[in-house]
């Protein structure tokens, strides 16, 4: 199968289904994103740079693939140190049997939010990003709904041309994008994949690359905006330079017990 992309003076040239292909439908999402996201990425940095301000942390929480997410923001080389990962895993350590939180429809259980946030110490100046392409799984919605009942301010990264066709499937019948103060939308398409097949189908997902685009915005709209106010952003170096895992640790200081 072939389809046309334009070339250097406007024509069209077929292209099998392969790399070429994906990249000219990904980078027109990942255009869209940067044309259409940048007011709700201004928005939940000013939120996540008024937390650190206040010393703060911000919790990044993600199931499934959105777990790339969260890993974008929490622990990483040239990232904020203020950034703490929310992981099921922990949930193990606290006393779960590793049969439950391990099986395949985990994110159905509604329990998993409030439970999983119970894991962490999450104070009064601390806000929450929550990552869900669907945005209507019952373990993203409860924690949702959780921090919305603790008075956390809360941003969801979502993709809202799926999330707006299909139903929730919480019993409160919420979605995460009704119950979040700043929504990000990943741009993607109605099931993720982009790539029509011969015949019927879909491949090639897009949201863990939107995710990861919208993941460093933040960070460097937040940076930013701190700079601006002339407060020195804490920002984490790769452990893998001289000198790196011990300046990052001496950074870490300020947060201990409440990041990982």
């Amino acid at each position: 199968m072939v389809v046309g992309v334009p070339g250097a003076a406007g024509a069209s040239a077929p292209v099998h289904f392969g790399k070429t292909r994906f990249w000219h439908v990904a980078s027109e999402i990942l255009e869209r994103v940067v044309q259409t996201q940048g007011e709700a990425i201004h928005r939940a940095a000013s939120i996540f740079a008024d937390a650190i301000d206040r010393g703060g942390v911000v919790h990044a929480y993600g199931s499934g693939h959105s777990k790339a997410f969260a890993m974008e923001l929490a622990n990483r080389a040239g990232g904020l140190v203020p950034m703490n990962r929310l992981d099921i895993v922990d949930l193990i350590l606290a006393g779960w049997p590793a049969e439950q939180v391990l099986k395949p429809d985990f994110e159905l259980d509604p329990e998993v939010g409030p439970a999983l946030l119970g894991c962490y110490r999450i104070e009064s100046n601390d806000v929450i990003i929550i990552a869900s392409n669907s945005g209507v799984n019952p373990s993203i919605v409860g924690m949702a709904l959780r921090v919305k009942d603790l008075n956390h301010q809360l941003v969801a990264v979502t993709s809202l041309e799926h999330t707006s066709q299909v139903p929730s499937l919480d019993s409160s019948g919420k979605k995460l994008y009704e119950l979040a103060d700043v929504v990000i939308d990943n741009c993607g398409p109605l099931g993720d994949a982009l790539l029509e097949l011969p015949g019927s189908g879909k491949a090639c997902s897009i949201s863990s690359l939107s995710g990861a685009l919208i993941g460093q915005m933040l960070t460097a709209e937040t940076i930013g905006i701190l700079l601006e106010r002339a407060h020195r952003p804490p920002i984490l170096i790769s452990a893998n330079v001289p000198g790196g895992r011990e300046a990052d640790e001496k950074l870490r200081e300020q947060y201990a017990g409440r990041i990982r």
